[in-house]
């Protein structure tokens, strides 16, 4: 059930509901959002901000959250949930973390453990270990598979990027981009080409990105890793950081070997 609170004025009974409202990505977007739900005829106050992001709507009656929803889908690609519920559609940033932390991070430890063996196969097959082959193969062997993922459904790993990442919470259409970079980014390594240029814009992209996952694990925000897109319901936390901060030591080798 969605929080709430009844207020009596003149003999009118007013109801104040608390929502998560996923989706929005900019002071344009609360206005959108506000709006759409004052334009309700039973909304007398509705107050939204980013933050949560969070709506506390009061109304003279009841009014089911589909009409809520309905209101807000053709103002835009946004979500409202009742508060206290972790929804993942479109993109939500709030999930909960369910069974062990093997079963969580399963998905990502196995595709870490698929690049890992099959790099060290192809290294085997040259007779000996390389490391600047080994680097080139296991980065572009990371960012085809990452981009894979997100390209699934871009839209919906744009909006959960949106919630934490530091340039797409600005410009959405970063989020959007976003995928394909990884996935020109794969197609460098794996056919060579301009080394030094492609692991110096691999180490900034990467750099950039971990800003935000540093600032939501050290806020301690449970929201969702979109790391793997919007297949996999991963939280947010220290494996992200890692993931990362692995990428931009490996691009940072790469540099120091190619110069």
């Amino acid at each position: 059930m969605c929080q709430g609170s009844f207020v009596v004025q003149n003999k009118t009974i007013f109801m104040t509901h608390q929502y998560n409202i996923t989706g929005m990505t900019c002071g344009n977007c609360v206005a959108k959002v506000k709006s759409a739900l004052l334009m309700l005829g039973d909304v007398t106050e509705a107050e939204v901000g980013l933050n949560a992001p969070q709506a506390t709507v009061t109304v003279q009656k009841h009014t089911p959250l589909s009409v809520l929803q309905t209101a807000l889908s053709k103002a835009g690609n946004y979500t409202i949930t009742e508060a206290g519920e972790m929804h993942m559609a479109h993109g939500s940033a709030m999930i909960e973390e369910s069974g062990t932390w093997l079963n969580t991070y399963k998905p990502i430890l196995l595709i870490g453990a698929y690049l890992l063996g099959g790099t060290l196969l192809i290294e085997s097959a040259h007779g000996g270990f390389a490391l600047e082959r080994w680097l080139q193969n296991f980065m572009a062997g990371f960012f085809l598979v990452f981009s894979f993922f997100k390209l699934l459904d871009v839209q919906a790993f744009a909006d959960s990027y949106t919630t934490y990442d530091v340039v797409a919470k600005h410009w959405r259409s970063w989020g959007v981009i976003y995928p394909f970079v990884e996935l020109a980014l794969g197609v460098a390594f794996l056919t060579g080409l301009r080394p030094l240029l492609v692991n110096g814009v691999a180490f900034v992209v990467m750099g950039v990105s971990i800003i935000g996952v540093l600032q939501s694990v050290l806020a301690k925000r449970k929201i969702q890793c979109a790391c793997l897109g919007a297949v996999f319901n991963l939280p947010m936390s220290t494996v992200t950081i890692i993931e990362d901060a692995l990428m931009i030591a490996m691009s940072a080798v790469m540099i120091l070997e190619l110069m």
